[in-house]
């Protein structure tokens, strides 16, 4: 009688495991797709803000150098300027 209860606690709680271990293996395998769905899209918002954050960093290059030529034409400007203006009103 002893034996047999403890055989009948012994099944169930075999049979108990067993559904437990099915039934959190497949409630991993959904969370660990949820999980790679939410990365991969998280992910593809990454990859898209850094492609824009390209094209920013090479639309503020091209200003820059753009800036620079106008600052290097002002300074050739302003220096033939000071050299002409320098000649004629100087009598040496």
């Amino acid at each position: 009688m002893i034996l047999k209860k403890w055989y009948v606690k012994w099944f169930v709680s075999a049979v108990t495991n067993k559904v437990i271990k099915k039934y959190t293996e497949q409630s991993n395998g959904i969370r660990i797709s949820y999980h790679e769905k939410v990365c991969a899209e998280r992910m593809k918002t990454l990859f898209k803000a850094i492609d824009e954050m390209r094209v920013d960093i090479k639309n503020l290059h091209s200003d820059m150098n753009k800036g620079k030529g106008v600052i290097n034409f002002l300074v050739v400007i302003g220096g033939s300027l000071a050299v002409i203006l320098g000649f004629f009103k100087w009598d040496g």
